[in-house]
């Protein structure tokens, strides 16, 4: 049997849907499996040892300039790669109207969640064939949920396999000690949590005997880091691709981040991880992986220094 699965962004929707691959892989032998994601985020399913092929598109900059010839161009060559296989079954893990478009230049019956299920119901006219799923479950239960329902296997009882491998060589800072890696970096800044407070945990990490590594991805986003850095006498990455970031929070003893991507990243490769919510319930998006994790905080609860502390002092570092 062959599946593709559509799952292109961002970056903690792509790790939250790690596991359903690892369910599959276990309950279908010789299943192969391809991907279809952001190239940004390509590093992910590339990582999974249960991922055939990942294709990869660039809408995010196709979209802003769709009459160019190179955008023109490079649709053709992603259209060709699309209907190089024929598949048993595309699933599309992500429910979006862009998603469903975008099964659609593959070549196979389509499927993902029904009406009642998805994020945009009209994107479920897409699918011959649908799956109901709760709306309240964690988005890596739903994804799994999916999976099992559309491929006609029980769902498992375990708990999620993320599936990851990391390479050794990673970035990490310049001593021989153990490090922990903070994540103050966020998409929106409602999402952001006080510097005060970052600076305090990182001082705290340092009298604890850790390095501290401050993440970022973004120019604005490494001011801050450097900042936070000064501060607490840590380290700031260079430039790290979505690859680099994950082998370097895979080698962490220990990761605090706010709900972004590397946050979910961390977790899934196992490592101690809090993650700090400022504008979005972790109910359905939480922190997960097979290591100790913390979720904090909600929608305009912004968890304080104190909490903070306290549940990081709950974390054993690795």
């Amino acid at each position: 049997m062959r599946v593709l699965i559509i799952k292109t962004s961002s970056m903690g929707d792509v790790v939250h849907a790690l596991p359903a691959i690892s369910d599959m892989a276990r309950a279908i032998p010789g299943i192969q499996i391809d991907w279809l994601v952001e190239k940004s985020f390509a590093a992910m399913p590339q990582q999974h040892r249960a991922v055939q092929r990942v294709i990869t598109l660039q809408w995010r900059k196709w979209r802003k300039s769709l009459r160019s010839p190179e955008t023109q161009a490079a649709i053709r060559n992603w259209r060709a790669e699309m209907r190089h296989n024929r598949y048993d079954l595309i699933i599309d893990l992500q429910g979006l109207l862009k998603s469903a478009a975008f099964a659609c230049f593959a070549q196979g019956p389509r499927a993902g969640y029904d009406w009642h299920s998805i994020r945009e119901p009209l994107a479920s006219l897409f699918y011959g064939r649908k799956g109901h799923v709760a709306r309240d479950l964690h988005a890596v239960d739903r994804c799994r949920q999916l999976a099992s329902q559309l491929l006609g296997y029980p769902l498992p009882q375990t708990a999620p396999d993320f599936g990851l491998q990391a390479c050794a060589d990673a970035w990490r800072p310049a001593s021989t000690r153990p490090y922990a890696a903070l994540i103050p970096c966020a998409s929106r800044p409602e999402k952001l949590w006080p510097q005060q407070g970052w600076i305090a945990i990182g001082q705290q990490l340092r009298q604890q005997g850790l390095d501290v590594a401050v993440m970022w991805g973004s120019p604005e986003e490494e001011q801050r880091a450097k900042e936070i850095a000064h501060a607490v006498h840590g380290a700031v990455p260079p430039f790290l691709t979505v690859a680099q970031v994950g082998d370097t929070l895979a080698h962490a003893s220990l990761v605090i981040g706010l709900d972004t991507g590397m946050t979910h990243l961390a977790a899934a490769h196992g490592r101690p991880t809090l993650g700090i919510y400022c504008d979005h319930e972790p109910g359905l998006a939480g922190v997960t992986g097979p290591g100790q994790v913390i979720s904090l905080g909600g929608k305009g609860q912004v968890p304080s220094l104190e909490a903070v502390m306290q549940a990081m002092r709950t974390l054993q570092p690795l």
